[in-house]
């Protein structure tokens, strides 16, 4: 129903600013009956960190970041969910207006700065909600003005671990001062075994995920890897958003706006990333490829850079929900065209290619 009137409404949303348009958004799902969820093809469902998604197309945090609406979005036919940012108090973010449709780009521009409703109001929300069916994860992250932020993500692990399938820890917004010194080796050791720690300590079964910049160096990627692999984490998010404004830009204007770009314009260089991170890692730890995933085709070469798992945010600005089954059934016809019974068989096959930029 929703997909249906996507390309009645689209106009209307897209006179308005960007986040109240959102804020509607999320205020028509929070009014959505509860329905049943629509089957998937199980030649779709991935086997990944203890649990068997039904499909591997994601929600990226950013959309639904006080977990108001993780059930309606599955109702939608994603795979799973990753609400957040979450930090441990109460903040507003950076002021308004800070987020920015490049409408020829396909792109769009935020610097939200973490605004959250705090730790708190998260949790008593996705408190409500365990034990319902459906994958659903949360994005963390440290106070703006924290004099600990180390300790801010073991205070939002140790309470949102028991209450998620996995916990992203978040180094790579660069609308936070300072947040992505934290992928320098040093700290993110110290980090990801905080982490981890308060984790084990809440006695929680939750994955523990590292998601990343694509701007950084290899050799900064190599160290974040092989910090990763020793300090137990389970799977890499590839990647958040960049602060490089590709010359390709048609929207030139608003490309001048600081925060981070995703949509379209990321496509190239996350998946660069990603497939660089797959020849480091190999097999030996799960990637998850985001960025410029707007259709069947981007979303099946994530896979072969390396992705057992998508996510997408940017894209339904432009697309809508309908873009979701779309891109599923684009997938079993690109399996069918591969001859592989599951997605696993294609993961990584052309990362050495794509990591070149192929």
């Amino acid at each position: 129903m929703i997909a249906a009137a996507f390309p009645l409404v689209r106009p209307l949303l897209h006179r308005l600013d960007a986040e109240r348009a959102h804020d509607l958004t999320l205020a028509a799902l929070a009014l959505l009956p509860a329905g049943p969820r629509p089957a998937d093809d199980p030649r779709l469902a991935v086997d990944l960190l203890g649990r068997r998604f039904p499909n591997p197309v994601g929600l990226a945090a950013g959309f639904d970041k006080g977990a108001r609406v993780p059930d309606a979005l599955l109702g939608l036919g994603f795979g799973f969910v990753e609400v957040g940012g979450v930090v441990p108090r109460p903040q507003p973010g950076n002021p308004r207006p800070r987020v920015f449709r490049l409408a020829a780009d396909r792109a769009v521009i935020n610097r939200f700065g973490l605004n959250s409703e705090g730790l708190q109001v998260v949790a008593d929300r996705l408190r409500v909600r365990k034990g319902r069916p459906g994958i659903v994860g949360v994005n963390i992250g440290a106070n703006k003005d924290s004099a600990d932020r180390l300790a801010d993500y073991a205070a939002c692990t140790a309470t949102l671990a028991p209450l998620v399938d996995f916990v992203t820890v978040n180094v790579s917004s660069p609308n936070t001062p300072g947040l992505r010194d934290l992928q320098g080796e040093a700290f993110l050791d110290e980090l990801l075994a905080r982490t981890v720690e308060a984790r084990d300590a809440a006695g929680a079964g939750a994955a523990i995920l590292l998601k990343i910049a694509p701007d950084m160096a290899l050799d900064a990627l190599d160290a974040v890897c092989a910090t990763a692999q020793r300090r137990g984490v389970q799977a890499l998010v590839v990647s958040n958003t960049t602060v490089a404004r590709p010359a390709s830009l048609r929207e030139q204007g608003l490309a001048r706006e600081t925060g981070g770009l995703s949509g379209r314009p990321l496509f190239g260089p996350a998946t660069r990333m990603l497939a660089q991170t797959r020849l480091r890692v190999g097999e030996t730890l799960p990637l998850i490829g985001v960025g410029g995933v707007d259709s069947a085709e981007a979303a099946w070469t994530k896979i072969r850079a390396g992705a057992s798992l998508v996510q997408l945010y940017s894209a339904l600005v432009y697309e809508g929900p309908g873009l979701v089954g779309r891109i599923k059934d684009g997938l079993l016809r690109r399996m069918n065209e591969a001859g592989v019974a599951s997605l696993r068989r294609a993961v990584g096959r052309d990362a050495a290619d794509l990591a070149r930029g192929d």
